[in-house]
């Protein structure tokens, strides 16, 4: 295969990377703000129910999150002087305008993450791919006054046009491939991977029977670790957040614990994702 989006680069054989004020540590928190469909099976809590139309139990669960857990986030962020990089379906636009004004009020960096994320990014003609990735972030820009210059697919799915296609469109990151701890060039000229988790994520985590105490922890020794190893160049670290998940009322406290903890480190940059490209792309 010749389009391959990226080259093998070892972390020990690149230049070194620096942040701004010789911060150690550059952290996003990624806001995956985001909206299903109800006739669609999407992520799920219970498989039980997951193919049934309509699917109450499911749908419920996610729905939660722009209800109520997105604003409940909210609260936390701006406690500890956060700006959320949000995962943005461009749905989210025409049903909860009020997330997206929230979210301009308080300047918050948004990111292109399709439609909705009841319909992956996959299987689609180049001039379909197009039309579609064209429509997501015009109707973004239109709405909070800012283009994306970042891209993450629904569930990070991709086509091969993908990568190529956005930045005709004028993105210049993606976080659809969560394989390092610092970005790098892609092979698509302009582009740049930003480092993303299917890890230090809620929906993998907490979801999954990982308790708030033990997430806080986990947060604590993901960062320990990067800054560890950021002494000779330095690292990123990103946060992935779903507001049905970690803005259920009984985790609330453990999110705030974890952003207190990220905010009072003295190497960290705790920055969105696209200052951390911006400042990459510019060195």
């Amino acid at each position: 295969m010749t389009n391959t989006p990226f080259d093998y680069s070892p972390i020990t054989e690149r230049p070194r990377l620096t942040w701004p004020e010789g911060k150690k540590v550059a952290a996003y928190i990624g806001l995956n703000v985001e909206h299903f469909l109800l006739d669609r099976p999407s992520t799920s809590i219970w498989p039980g129910t997951a193919e049934l139309t309509p699917d109450a139990l499911n749908y419920g669960w996610r729905d939660y999150g722009v209800r109520v857990g997105v604003w409940r986030t909210m609260e936390s962020l701006d406690r500890h002087g956060v700006r959320a990089s949000v995962l943005l379906n461009s749905d989210v636009v025409k049903h909860y305008p009020q997330i997206v004004a929230a979210g301009v009020e308080r300047n918050w960096a948004w990111l292109g993450h399709g439609r909705t994320n009841s319909i992956l990014n996959t299987g689609m003609e180049p001039e379909e791919e197009r039309a579609y990735l064209t429509e997501v972030l015009d109707t973004i820009a239109e709405a909070t006054g800012k283009r994306p210059q970042g891209w993450m697919g629904p569930a990070l799915t991709e086509t091969f046009n993908t990568p190529k296609l956005l930045a005709e469109l004028g993105v210049r990151y993606l976080l659809d491939w969560t394989n390092d701890d610092q970005p790098y060039r892609l092979n698509v000229p302009g582009l740049i991977s930003v480092p993303y988790t299917v890890e230090l994520n809620d929906l993998g985590l907490l979801a999954r029977g990982t308790t708030g105490p033990e997430f806080v922890q986990i947060v604590k020794d993901q960062y320990e670790q990067l800054l560890a190893d950021s002494q000779d160049s330095g690292r990123v670290m990103a946060v992935a957040l779903h507001p049905f998940v970690t803005g259920q009322a009984f985790r609330a406290k453990y999110v705030d614990q974890a952003l207190e903890f990220l905010a009072a480190q003295p190497d960290i940059w705790l920055t969105t994702a696209d200052e951390i490209a911006e400042h990459y792309l510019r060195g």
